[in-house]
């Protein structure tokens, strides 16, 4: 049982510390540019959340999740993640710093549903 949550913890921690790096990288990158449609933002979050799948089945091509549970993690991660992205931006907006989309649940659950998709479907 202790191990069936240690492979279910780290799937997630996969995903949220892939989902923090690009969210620093996006917040080291920030400039002022004309505001990108939001559908347009969607789709460019999913496709990055895509591609850090992809460099996670690189350095993690196992899933750490028992195959009974991938479904329901597929489901349930995303949604932490978001979550998690929503704290982030709270104490963003508490320090006074300015929020990227992915401070926001929708964009952070973007880019986790479609690196959790990815991972899901490729991972061995």
């Amino acid at each position: 049982m202790l191990e069936f949550v240690f492979e279910v913890v780290g799937e997630l921690l996969i995903q949220l510390v892939l989902e923090t790096l690009a969210e620093l990288g996006l917040h080291s990158r920030r400039q002022r540019r004309k505001p990108v449609n939001p559908a347009v933002a969607a789709f460019g979050y999913a496709i990055f959340g895509a591609s850090a799948g992809g460099l996670s089945l690189v350095l993690f091509p196992e899933s750490l999740v028992p195959e009974g549970w991938r479904l329901a993690n597929l489901i349930v991660s995303p949604v932490i993640a978001g979550a998690a992205m929503v704290g982030i931006g709270a104490w963003r907006a508490k320090l006074g710093q300015e929020l990227v989309r992915m401070d926001r649940f929708l964009y952070g659950y973007l880019f986790a549903l479609a690196l959790a998709a990815v991972r899901y479907q490729f991972a061995g």
